[in-house]
């Protein structure tokens, strides 16, 4: 199981590797208007105004954090510089959005997937500290429960989203906002954290391979899904968040040390 868990490092790492080489691709599209109220950014995570050489320098940035997870030397200040510049671009980019609209549910998504992305950073084992690991566990938390309680207040416009094969769409939009609620509860008091984000590791590993892998590549038979960058984005973000709980489940489930004090 440990074996298993600890895949989730090196799939976190490529996850923001790739986040980062889709912003410098994307860099001179023009922003295609993803948001309401006519806001208008590069539908990239952290979602950049479509400002060509910003993008580029966020992205060349978001890449050199994403290989440094890789190598030893580098990885601990990878984790912080990722995780302190998600944390910012959610602050100065997002929340003023999300504030002017706060019923916007896909502005709410923009502020807090960059949050989880950067808690999960400065969660990651032996690259963290006990105060940077509390300060990422309640953000995450934060975070899960943002995601959950969306899934209630849209149960069947997030069902829309369920391929046609699975059955009981609604029932399962109601099941995964349960389980982000439940793991957002574990993260906060500190019990069965291990196991939780395992699961949640597992949740968004069966979305990546039923519904953003499929849906990416073209396989729903959707039109332009292989050319619209905010699904890969979506992918990316889905596979980061499969590979950060289950690095960080891998040592917590094992009894090791979870943070660093060095």
């Amino acid at each position: 199981m440990r074996r298993l868990l600890a895949a989730g490092y090196p799939i976190f790492a490529l996850a923001i590797v790739a986040i980062g080489v889709e912003l410098i691709v994307c860099a001179w599209m023009p922003g295609k208007g993803v948001f309401p109220h006519g806001y208008d950014a590069i539908p990239v995570i952290p979602f950049p105004p479509p400002i060509p050489w910003l993008v580029v320098l966020l992205g060349a940035v978001v890449a050199a954090c994403g290989g440094g997870l890789i190598f030893p030397r580098s990885a601990r200040m990878g984790a912080l510089l990722l995780g302190s510049l998600f944390f910012f671009c959610t602050l100065v980019l997002e929340v003023p959005k999300a504030a002017a609209y706060p019923a916007s549910m896909s502005l709410r998504t923009t502020v807090f997937e960059p949050v989880a992305l950067g808690a999960l950073a400065w969660m990651l084992p032996g690259l963290t500290t006990p105060a940077r690991f509390m300060v990422g566990r309640w953000l995450l938390a934060v975070s899960l429960v943002v995601f959950g309680s969306d899934h209630f207040m849209d149960l069947d416009g997030i069902g829309s989203l369920v391929p046609a094969w699975v059955p009981w769409h609604v029932f399962w939009i109601g099941f995964f906002g349960a389980a982000f609620i439940a793991a957002a509860a574990a993260i906060a008091i500190g019990r069965l954290v291990g196991p939780a984000l395992a699961l949640l590791g597992l949740m968004y590993a069966l979305w990546v391979l039923t519904l953003h892998l499929p849906l990416t590549l073209g396989l729903y038979g959707i039109p332009r899904t292989m050319h619209d960058p905010a699904e890969w984005s979506s992918l990316f973000i889905a596979l980061a968040l499969w590979g950060g709980p289950w690095a960080i489940a891998a040592t917590r489930m094992s009894g090791g040390p979870s943070t660093s004090s060095g």
